[in-house]
């Protein structure tokens, strides 16, 4: 058998995290790079008056040009990168944290009760994410409305607006909170987790440590913490990497249809979607409308698609 593979051998690994490495220094840079209006603070900064429907091209105010209603494309741009990292981060381990539960019991339990949860997971997968998202946010807007505040989802500048008469309670302040497309992916997200977890520790619990471990009095719980959990999350982990990228690419699409999400690259693409095709069909003519919002959410998915496939070939021996 050969020696695994290196994961810095090969040069799609470095680029890959290459790539990631300017997005971290990006997000954890943002407050320099592009300062907070302390008059008007958010993603979105306008640079020019409001009432302006034009984009206008870059300049020494605006790095990147503007959007209409003079939105500063670089300062939405940068502090999205802070955004983007921290959706896909939370959904990708949020549904590994809850497929690795689900899939690591019903594996251990085994008979009926594993039948009866995986038949549960497959369940899952049969429900339609945009459906669930649109399900999500009705709910949430219902039960907003029924504790007396007014609500409407998205605008250009920002994903929903929520107005009280009175103090909220504490439920409707943390629906507030909430995100329907975070919470709808964490939802749907963790049944690929759950089967992989299921079929390792099927796997795992027959093999000759598992049973040394309950031979020198192992209790159930420790087990599977201490042996089955951490020998099946090394393919988990090729999972995650890839869909971090590819929720934040989904966020960025729904955002941009305007069925919900907080995607600062989305929304930076619907403002700007009328101008897109310039006069005469230039498609170059304001470029600084979609070139940098496309650019960050293709190398963002493609940067964790890499490492995805490097941390595949790394992790397995097999491959060399």
């Amino acid at each position: 058998m050969r020696r695994p593979t290196s994961f810095l051998s090969r040069w799609p690994n470095r680029f890959a995290l290459g790539l990631l490495a300017v997005f971290v220094v990006v997000a954890a840079a943002a407050p320099a790079l592009s300062p907070m209006d302390p008059k008007e603070p958010g993603v979105f900064k306008r640079v020019g008056r409001v009432t302006d429907l034009n984009p206008h091209p870059p300049d020494d105010k605006a790095l990147l040009g503007t959007l209409p209603g003079q939105v500063d494309v670089f300062h939405a741009l940068v502090w999205g990168t802070r955004g983007a990292l921290a959706f896909g981060v939370v959904v990708a381990l949020g549904a590994l944290l809850l497929g690795a539960i689900v899939g690591a019991v019903a594996g251990y339990a085994g008979g009926p009760v594993n039948n009866l949860l995986m038949r549960t997971t497959d369940a899952f997968l049969a429900f339609p994410l945009i459906a669930a998202v649109a399900l999500v946010q009705q709910m949430v807007a219902m039960t907003i409305q029924s504790m007396g505040g007014t609500y409407w989802f998205h605008s250009p500048f920002a994903g929903m607006n929520i107005y009280f008469d009175f103090t909220p309670p504490l439920w409707t302040r943390f629906l507030m909170s909430v995100d329907p497309v975070m919470i709808c992916l964490i939802l749907l997200l963790w049944v690929p987790y759950a089967r992989l977890f299921n079929t390792q520790v099927l796997t795992l619990k027959r093999s000759d440590f598992v049973r040394a471990a309950y031979g020198l009095g192992g209790g159930p719980a420790w087990v599977i913490r201490r042996h089955l959990l951490p020998n099946a999350l090394r393919p988990a982990l090729v999972m995650v990497a890839t869909d971090i990228g590819a929720v934040v690419i989904l966020q960025a699409t729904f955002t941009f249809i305007g069925l919900g999400g907080n995607s600062a690259w989305g929304k930076l693409l619907s403002i700007g979607r009328d101008w897109v095709i310039g006069p005469g069909g230039n498609v170059l003519r304001y470029w600084w409308v979609f070139v940098p919002a496309t650019l960050a959410v293709i190398l963002f998915g493609v940067t964790w698609n890499m490492l995805g496939d490097g941390l595949h070939d790394a992790l397995d021996p097999r491959r060399g």
